[in-house]
């Protein structure tokens, strides 16, 4: 028997793990590009994923990835060409939490959130942080609940419209706490967060990495994180589990899908390849430069993932009374 040096063994096991991709997931010809759906704007945090992602998945797949935004309605015409695509492995999504929250606020979507896609990798969760205005004489999250304890009807907390992330972020601080507070709708962060500087509104879950700054300038306050880790971009701030609330895990997150029927051997194939990419160098600098935490929930974890998430956000809209039409 012959024995193969390391390097080349190596070698030779990537030459085979890139023609076993083709085989396997039997894509077509490496001419044809990958479309990568992103039914969001152009330089929103998902767009910035997917075309983190992109360049290593191509190289991994060799098929170019060709990102393309479908932005509008919370995200249902981009993900309805997803789920209406080919089988053939050629079109993606990277969708974002609206996925899960849209079937609470629109009366009618063209697919089923659940049946009408294949979930390949949840890639990234987008911590938020609960910040208020200075002025509001509170340091912590005990201090805030005792607040609205003895100043009923006082508290305004803003968001970036009915039914966004941030809404149900809230909702489900209200549901855990008991507090009662107004709320006050925006288009977008930008303007809420303007507001909460200038005190129009007193609180507000917003993603970490846009008011970093201003936490660190002492415009903002900053109480508690959503996730169940700390971010390392707040270091200082404790977790809403640490700070009193246990039950409380919220976070905005990405997901790479295709259209309902795919393949296992695809997906599997498809898993691994976004797994080497995401590792990469470049992607993981883009992700930290959005101010992500990396998941690494693949095909088996995924469908139950999308269910458990389906399930708490529409119990949350429920409780809000959002509606978009």
């Amino acid at each position: 028997m012959t024995t193969i040096p390391g390097k080349r063994r190596l070698a030779l096991l990537l030459i085979m793990a890139c023609a076993s991709f083709g085989a396997s997931a039997q894509l077509a010809a490496p001419e044809k590009p990958i479309r990568m759906v992103v039914p969001l704007t152009a330089g929103s945090t998902v767009d910035a994923v997917a075309r983190a992602l992109g360049p290593g998945l191509g190289r991994t797949t060799g098929h170019p990835v060709v990102v393309e935004n479908v932005a509008g309605a919370g995200g249902i015409p981009g993900t309805a060409q997803v789920v209406r695509a080919a089988k053939d492995g050629l079109t993606l999504g990277m969708i974002s939490s609206n996925h899960v929250i849209n079937p609470g606020i629109y009366k009618t979507i063209p697919y089923d959130s659940i049946k009408d896609i294949t979930p390949i990798a949840v890639l990234a969760t987008v911590p938020l942080v609960l910040v208020v205005n200075p002025k509001l004489p509170v340091r912590s999250l005990q201090e805030l609940r005792d607040y609205a304890k003895t100043h009923p009807g006082a508290l305004n907390y803003g968001s970036a419209g009915n039914g966004s992330t941030l809404h149900l972020a809230s909702e489900l601080l209200i549901s855990e706490t008991g507090i009662s507070m107004k709320h006050v709708p925006y288009r977008g962060t930008g303007p809420l967060i303007t507001d909460l500087i200038g005190g129009q509104v007193q609180l507000a879950f917003v993603s970490v990495s846009q008011v970093v700054p201003q936490v660190k300038a002492g415009t903002l306050r900053a109480l508690a994180v959503s996730t169940t880790i700390r971010s390392s971009a707040l270091a200082e701030v404790p977790t809403m589990m640490e700070a009193g609330v246990p039950e409380y895990s919220f976070d905005a997150w990405i997901a790479l899908i295709g259209p309902a029927g795919l393949g296992k051997p695809l997906v599997n194939q498809y898993a691994a390849a976004v797994k080497t990419a995401m590792g990469s160098a470049q992607a993981q600098a883009a992700i930290a430069g959005q101010g992500l935490l990396m998941l690494d929930k693949g095909p088996n974890e995924a469908p139950a993932f999308f269910l458990s998430e389906l399930i708490k956000h529409q119990k949350l809209v429920k409780q809000s009374g959002a509606t978009l039409d």
